[in-house]
């Protein structure tokens, strides 16, 4: 997957191009006042008008594994209803992720040396002020000889041709050949003048006086040309190309030891919450580790970025203000992990809305509807604010996190592929909310893909979600997926 990931122009910060919402964003059946940002017409929680059900086609219920349906609930996963949310907190998935790519900026290019500019995107266009070969060298080890000189050669009558020396990779002085006569070639070595055509050892009896050739390879075989790989001023790597080993070693070989290049995001990692302890201390009655920072600043890196885990915000206002503009002045993003206050500011809410336009709002997404964006501090830094809850918070890190790292990176694949895959069991999705279940997939003899959630989608489990390796995505309008239903997946892999 990631072949994908091709370069694209700086935007000024605001992402422009297209975007396939197919890979992340799934199709409305809302309102369509909520494509706007407005909440959709009043539904409850549990109310069913205009719900879809996905069933099977005949096929899709074949390719299902046989198994007892799971236990469901009477209806949807009770959430908040529309109408008791702030009209102004309301918001979907596509909304407050165009916010958040149309706000991250692209950062300057940087200058690096090649072995530390793999992974990152190729910033300017390398061109060759030299020839690659830099002259004519045999491909392999064999004997060179003029190509009129073997023709015709067969085992069952070989040519013989008289040995008048040795060239070996590195050695420098021109030689050449006339009819009749060979040079002994090691691969990489220069090719002797007047030589246009190189024969394998294998096809000789690999004399060192006399050599019979027992096959003649036409001219211009094994031999590589000056300038048959890059010729002076052609371009060797050009701009946004994934700097890989392949990248390295032509650049390399074109002698560029530094190249300019779009650098990793810092991306500052801060969770929220008077009940955390850090991953040392035993917690008491009431307390929870701090496994966000951890889980959000892998994830980051995993996606690409140079991410710090700064650890748990203070309680101490001072010292709370202090530490969020220091992350400002050295981040390029802010992500912060938190159960803000609902319909009023805590601490850390204040905090922020003091540095800046910072939005907190319900998304129609499950888990983890809370969220919050925005830019603060003297350079308008991205400020992501993420649920506390350790699955919700890594889904909404998938969702709105990974795509922001990316166009900062200046990838032009943003968001990871999907596949469809037949539901191994029945699910269960609150209406009008997109529901994010982790789930394992795996390939149906049959072919296709099959995929059955980890638990039931009503609890949050660090150790079943490190089981999952795939997201199941379903729609704001599907209440119900049968099983051998078609549902979209997400496969989780790791860089990815």
């Amino acid at each position: 997957m990631n072949g994908q990931d091709d370069g694209v122009e700086g935007t000024g910060g605001a992402y422009r191009g297209y975007r396939d919402t197919a890979q992340v964003d799934m199709p409305m059946a809302l309102d369509p006042r909520a494509r706007d940002g407005a909440p959709p017409r009043a539904t409850g929680p549990l109310a069913m008008r205009g719900a879809r059900v996905v069933t099977p086609t005949p096929v899709q219920a074949a390719a299902a594994p046989e198994r007892s349906p799971r236990a469901a609930a009477e209806g949807p996963i009770p959430l908040p209803a529309a109408e008791s949310m702030p009209l102004a907190h309301f918001c979907t998935v596509e909304r407050h992720l165009d916010e958040i790519l149309a706000a991250v900026p692209q950062p300057h290019p940087i200058e690096l040396a090649v072995l530390d500019a793999q992974g990152l995107l190729c910033a300017e266009e390398v061109s060759s002020q030299r020839a690659l070969p830099a002259f004519d060298q045999a491909a392999l080890d064999g004997y060179a000889v003029r190509a009129d000189d073997v023709a015709g050669a067969t085992p069952q009558a070989p040519v013989e041709l008289a040995v008048v020396g040795e060239s070996v990779a590195g050695a420098g002085a021109p030689s050449s050949i006339g009819p009749g006569l060979a040079l002994k070639v090691a691969a990489g070595s220069m090719l002797p003048a007047g030589a246009d055509v190189v024969v394998p050892a294998v096809w000789t009896d690999q004399g060192t006086v006399r050599v019979a050739v027992q096959a003649g390879p036409p001219a211009g075989s094994y031999v590589r040309r000056t300038g048959d790989d890059v010729a002076p001023g052609d371009p060797a790597v050009q701009v946004g190309t994934p700097i890989g080993p392949a990248q390295i070693s032509l650049l390399a070989a074109v002698g560029r030891e530094r190249v300019l290049v779009r650098p990793r995001p810092r991306i500052a990692v801060l969770s929220a919450g008077s009940e955390l302890v850090d991953i040392g201390t035993v917690p008491a009655p009431g307390q929870v580790v701090d496994v966000n920072s951890y889980a959000l600043a892998a994830a980051a890196r995993d996606a690409g970025a140079e991410a710090y885990r700064s650890g748990i915000l203070p309680s101490d206002p001072r010292r709370l203000s202090e530490v969020l503009e220091s992350q400002l002045l050295r981040s390029d993003l802010v992500l912060v992990a938190g159960t803000f206050a609902s319909g009023g500011f805590d601490l850390v809410q204040e905090a922020l809305a003091a540095l800046g336009d910072m939005r907190f709002r319900q998304v129609t997404m499950h888990p983890g509807p809370a969220q919050g964006f925005g830019r603060l501090g003297r350079d308008a830094i991205p400020v992501i604010c993420v649920p506390g809850e350790p699955v919700a918070a890594l889904v909404a890190f998938e969702v709105f996190v990974r795509p922001a790292i990316r166009l900062m990176l200046g990838k032009r694949q943003l968001f990871r592929r999907t596949v469809q895959a037949v539901a191994g069991q029945q699910l269960i999705s609150p209406l009008g909310y997109r529901q994010y279940l982790h789930g394992t997939v795996m390939r149906h003899p049959d072919g296709g893909y099959v995929v059955e959630p980890v638990g039931d989608g009503t609890d949050a489990l660090l150790a079943r979600m490190a089981r999952a390796n795939c997201l199941i995505v379903v729609d704001e309008d599907v209440t119900e997926v049968a099983a051998g239903g078609l549902v979209t997946v997400m496969p989780l892999l790791l860089g990815g």
